[in-house]
């Protein structure tokens, strides 16, 4: 269980104060008391998903690996420009506008370099 402090939730909305959407999915975030895959739960319900285990939120930053864990992408989250990260993840289109805020908050919550790991292994 990932649990986002209410001042992590507080910098999140002025990181992301530009984007309706991330400003609705704080707001869930919130009512949740913080539980990001409660809140990631309750989003994809909303935009018709139909999340059916807990680690659900896990599995859909998985599928939006490739497009967060570009170079660019990767670097703007690990020096705090939380925008232009999930505007990447937007303009790619991989996850629908409500979930990729919380798809960034995750990714970065969890660490990016930990979750990016898996990409750069080499066979």
């Amino acid at each position: 269980m990932t649990i986002v402090s209410s001042q992590a939730i507080a910098n999140y909305r002025t990181l992301l104060s530009e984007y309706p959407d991330a400003l609705a999915a704080l707001d869930m975030i919130e009512d949740c008391e913080g539980d990001l895959e409660d809140a990631a739960i309750s989003l994809g319900i909303q935009v018709g998903q139909q999340p059916d285990r807990n680690d659900w939120l896990d599995g859909l930053a998985k599928r939006c690996r490739v497009a967060i864990c570009q170079e660019d992408v990767r670097e703007n989250l690990l020096n705090g420009n939380m925008a232009t990260a999930l505007k990447h993840l937007i303009d790619a289109k991989v996850c629908h506008e409500l979930l990729a805020a919380t798809v960034v908050i995750y990714v970065n919550e969890i660490g990016v370099k930990d979750f990016c790991a898996p990409l750069n292994l080499k066979l």
